[in-house]
């Protein structure tokens, strides 16, 4: 008799935010590809013309998770005040990225 092993389902989630504060001109966005991708996210970070800097990414839910709580603080030279929560992306890239 052959066994098959079932993989348990990875919940796929994706999210968008407006991060507002001191987040641009400090390396947030650098900074945010490399945690994204170091989570192993898919995602997008780009500055807007109000001084915040949109986020976008999608990944296991608990990697996702961890990528809101990283928004939250930062980068060291950053100062995080308020993050808005946007509706998600339809498309995202195969991997992490600065946009503009």
């Amino acid at each position: 008799a052959t066994k098959v092993l079932a993989m348990p389902g990875v919940e796929i989630v994706s999210r968008a935010y407006k991060v507002r504060g001191l987040v641009q001109g400090v390396g947030f966005r650098w900074w945010a590809e490399r945690e994204g991708r170091r989570l192993g996210l898919r995602g997008t970070v780009r500055n807007c013309h109000d001084g915040s800097v949109e986020v976008a990414f999608a990944g296991q839910k608990e990697a996702v998770d961890k990528m809101y709580e990283h928004l939250q603080i930062g980068p060291s030279a950053a100062e995080v005040m308020d993050l808005e929560e946007l509706p998600p992306p339809e498309q995202l890239p195969d991997d992490f990225r600065i946009t503009f």
